[in-house]
């Protein structure tokens, strides 16, 4: 597969990643094993503040969400930058686990999910492609619309 520079595709896409968030419960952001890199849930903050609150799409629409997710994405590669160093030892984006907060009849939660994928391989290229779930839950912690979980392989 083509590998990309993701620190170039940043640059590109004019974005800057921001400060690895904290944890806001008991466990780590990242954690290895051998070459795969997990990235717990992450959540919709932006400078210390949530995005958004409540379901999709009676309380966020789903153009929200979709930029919810993508702030996800950010910050997991923020964290991930803090665990390796450097984003380039990545080879590969194996899993994502979208998590949407829906409303009782919603689907398209895979739409959603894309904010984060599409975003994945802008920034690393064929190596961004992965296996995904994207799943409706009844709530999420601190009552996000959104959360992403990731897989990493790295060198």
């Amino acid at each position: 597969m083509i590998r990309q520079n993701p620190n170039n595709s940043l640059a590109r896409l004019n974005i800057t990643l921001p400060d690895a968030p904290k944890p806001v419960a008991s466990y780590v952001p990242a954690r290895q094993s051998g070459n795969l890199v997990y990235i717990s849930g992450q959540i919709p903050m932006r400078e210390g503040t949530l995005m958004a609150t409540g379901a999709v799409p009676s309380k966020v629409s789903i153009e929200q969400a979709i930029e919810c997710a993508q702030q996800c994405t950010l910050n997991a590669l923020a964290n991930l930058q803090n665990h390796l160093g450097n984003l380039n030892r990545v080879t590969g984006v194996i899993r994502v686990g979208a998590f949407v907060a829906s409303d009782v009849g919603f689907g398209s939660q895979p739409q959603i999910a894309n904010g984060c994928s599409d975003l994945l391989v802008e920034i690393f290229g064929e190596i961004g492609s992965h296996a995904r779930a994207a799943v409706g839950v009844s709530a999420l912690p601190l009552d996000v619309p959104v959360e992403i979980e990731f897989i990493f392989e790295v060198e």
